[in-house]
């Protein structure tokens, strides 16, 4: 059967297919009862669904928002954390540490793969993007509504004078409540959809994912959190409606999450160890670790000597309360990570922690109560799974899937569009795709 996403299929110019990211939305959290969620309900009723989606490792934002576009893991596109992890600061350091992750970084010194999105502007097909990620400055983007929007930019401009919102709310955007913004990302998602219609627009909205990190998953905030949601999909899903063109909506998230009581500082245990020296008013550390909730990086500072490191690193961290194993290099193919050799942004170990524990930052006396929720934990848990539902022209009704894999999200847009990713490992999920163009199916 020949599905009209092959390559032998025509790009689907008059179509337009819609993404939303519900950053942090557990599949876990569409079984419960108590979960107002009326209209991704009905899409998933209506449409197609999974039971849960595998989000690749790590399990945070960044990475796998790359996948969902990409079509690859990881070890292929060497996004590992949200941002750039960046080596001898020098001067730009006023925290005195070895390395930071630089979120602000351009897409082209990130992601290490083609992108749907790429695939898609040099077919002639025109693209959106609102608040994705590691997307910063992406030359194959149409329109733009950035995590930090830009008060003079364009959409920013039309969303200005229509009253929308004022010059000032957009310069001081990061000081508003998570749900303001999501409330004005949608304004603007509404904004570009209705004034350029363009072939591809990826949305991303984040609330959740503060919401529970801050009181839990599943916490009456966190309910609220993804009730407010589900309006603001109702508020995309009605502008495509009422468009009067072929789209296909696609709801997905990159985690799922896991409730926590107790945290790990893992930067204050090297320095119990020796680790870390304080000379001269200045620390030099032989070793860093990057926190990444569920999991974390570690980092030998000096390549020299790793040999003489990694051991009891290893050992230190496998005696630690909380960690349920430590994983070398030789472990990082089956994990989906890459070797040092593939990227610089890669690890020398990777730690897990055990359910209900976290890494942390900070540097407080080695553990400590941590009550929220984080997500980072390797992609086998339960609870890191995300969701994923199909509705709209191109989507056959009523289909429901097992668990399936992040990895098939980019090319099934791919397919939607007429248009292919040759690069990528997933693949359409044809099961959920009708034999008619989108354009002769709405």
């Amino acid at each position: 059967m020949l599905y009209f996403g092959t390559a032998h299929a025509a790009i689907q110019k008059q179509t337009t297919v819609v993404v939303i990211s519900l950053d942090g939305f557990p599949a876990y959290a569409l079984d419960d009862p108590r979960l107002p969620v009326p209209t991704l309900r009905r899409l998933a009723r209506e449409g197609a669904a999974a039971a849960a989606m595998q989000p690749i490792n790590p399990t945070v934002t960044w990475p796998n928002h790359t996948t969902m576009v990409t079509g690859v893991n990881a070890s292929h596109h060497q996004v590992l954390f949200n941002g750039l992890l960046t080596r001898n600061l020098g001067a730009r350091n006023p925290a005195d540490v070895p390395m930071a992750i630089e979120p602000w970084r351009n897409k082209d010194l990130l992601v290490h793969a083609e992108t749907v999105y790429d695939v898609a502007y040099q077919a002639g097909l025109s693209t959106a993007q609102v608040d994705w990620v590691a997307i910063y400055g992406a030359r194959t983007i149409n329109w733009s509504f950035a995590e930090q929007p830009d008060p003079d930019g364009l959409i920013e401009t039309e969303l200005i004078k229509a009253g929308v919102v004022t010059r000032d709310q957009l310069a001081n955007f990061d000081d508003s409540s998570p749900a303001w913004q999501d409330e004005i990302r949608t304004d603007a998602a509404v904004e570009i959809l209705k004034r350029y219609k363009p072939n591809l627009m990826l949305v991303h909205l984040l609330c959740l994912d503060d919401i529970n990190h801050q009181y839990g998953p599943m916490s009456d905030a966190s309910l609220e959190a993804m009730a407010f949601l589900d309006d603001r999909v109702k508020q995309i899903s009605d502008t495509l409606t009422s468009s009067h063109r072929p789209f296909t909506l696609l709801i997905v998230s990159d985690h799922g999450f896991r409730k926590t009581t107790h945290a790990i500082y893992p930067n204050t245990l090297l320095r119990r160890e020796g680790l870390v020296r304080d000379e001269q008013g200045k620390s030099t550390w032989d070793a860093w670790v990057v926190p990444d909730g569920g999991t974390a990086m570690v980092y030998v500072t000096d390549p020299n000597r790793r040999a003489e490191l990694l051991p009891k690193l290893s050992t230190l961290f496998r005696g630690v309360e909380g960690v349920e194993h430590v994983y070398g290099q030789e472990d990082f193919g089956k994990l989906g990570l890459p070797s040092p050799g593939q990227s610089n942004q890669s690890p020398d170990l990777l730690i897990a922690a055990k359910p209900g524990n976290v890494f942390a930052s900070g540097v407080p006396d080695g553990k400590g109560e941590a009550n929220g929720g984080t997500h980072g934990y390797l992609n086998s848990d339960p609870q890191m799974q995300a969701i994923f539902m199909a509705w709209g022209s191109g989507i056959k009704p009523g289909v429901r899937l097992g668990t399936i894999s992040n990895l098939d999200v980019a090319p099934t847009i791919a397919a939607l569009l007429g248009i292919e990713l040759t690069k990528a490992t997933g693949r359409p999920l044809t099961g959920i795709l009708s034999d008619v163009p989108p354009s002769l199916t709405h």
